[in-house]
């Protein structure tokens, strides 16, 4: 892929400190495989059991929440985070043409985060499918930045637990979160070039016992512990290969597919430079922790003997 004439600098979710210092964004070419091709020799199969999929023919998908946060007050020590804009209208874009009802809101304090996501898990979620959270801020390892102050990931989701949030209990609850989880770079390494009851319904029904954290699916920009790369012009590397699978997979691909590709192309389309070696060539790799008890397809499949 070309790249652009004008150039942007990356930065990296975290304090400030040392963000000065990174410089140009780069992108590897895209000459290697990055998806999985149809194969017409009819080899390749993937088998679908109907009744281990999310139920998904609800009224609505369901809501998609998205907390953008740019500006940070002067006492958090954070840096505004140029290109999280690009981000969020990109998702915003994918994620209403996957299906889902998506509201963003800007630059909230933590005490505006916990409201925010309150009201919504408190709301009436019967006639939807699911749930999904997008968070874009600073962060660290089990933290995320409001405008004023950091708080714990978990004061959040915690909110749309089963035992808070019954209308969606038995129901996938994504969250999306592009923010660093730590101080340390990844400098990459050089490769070669070469229930008991499987089909028991658990959907909202009030008769079996689950657990409260069933359910749950989080997909982190980066593994624990590291910095998370964000492009000031471009976007996060990791919102940016989400909303291409999606735009490209989103309502054929199972969810856990569709993350793994894009760790893929995270993984293998991105790298940092910079003038001082110690920020040159930085890699990343995204983090998914699924709690998911059944398949998640955008859309209803109708296989064929169940195989595709």
């Amino acid at each position: 892929m070309a790249e652009d004439t004008k150039h942007y600098a990356d930065a990296v979710d975290a304090k400030p400190s040392r963000t000065d210092r990174l410089s140009i964004f780069a992108k590897k070419k895209k000459n290697e495989w990055e998806g999985q091709p149809e194969d017409s020799s009819g080899n390749q199969y993937r088998i679908i059991i109907p009744t281990f999929q999310y139920n998904i023919a609800y009224k609505k998908l369901g809501k998609c929440i998205i907390i953008n946060n740019k500006n940070f007050a002067k006492e958090t020590g954070m840096c505004i985070r140029n290109g999280t804009d690009q981000d969020a209208g990109d998702l915003q874009k994918c994620f209403r043409d996957i299906g889902f009802d998506v509201s963003i809101y800007n630059d909230l304090t933590c005490k505006k985060m916990r409201e925010i996501l309150g009201e919504v898990a408190n709301e009436d979620h019967r006639d939807a499918a699911c749930f999904s959270c997008i968070l874009l801020s600073h962060g660290d390892e089990g933290r995320i930045y409001g405008t004023d102050a950091f708080m714990a990931i978990k004061d959040l989701t915690i909110l749309f637990r089963g035992d808070k949030c019954q209308s969606l209990i038995g129901k996938p609850k994504l969250f999306f979160i592009q923010a660093c989880r730590g101080s340390e770079f990844d400098d990459g390494i050089q490769t070669d070039s070469g229930s008991s009851n499987d089909t028991l319904e658990m959907d909202a029904n009030p008769r079996y016992k689950i657990p409260v954290e069933a359910d749950f699916l989080y997909a982190y920009s980066t593994v624990p512990g590291y910095y998370s790369w964000r492009n000031s012009g471009k976007g996060s590397w990791f919102v940016q290969s989400l909303c291409s699978v999606l735009n490209e997979y989103g309502k054929n691909l199972e969810i856990l597919q569709i993350l793994t590709l894009v760790n893929y192309r995270v993984a293998r389309n991105y790298e940092s430079q910079s003038d001082d070696p110690r920020f040159c060539r930085k890699k990343q790799v995204p983090c998914v922790v699924s709690m998911l008890t059944k398949e998640l397809y955008f859309c209803k499949l109708v296989p064929p003997a169940q195989q595709i």
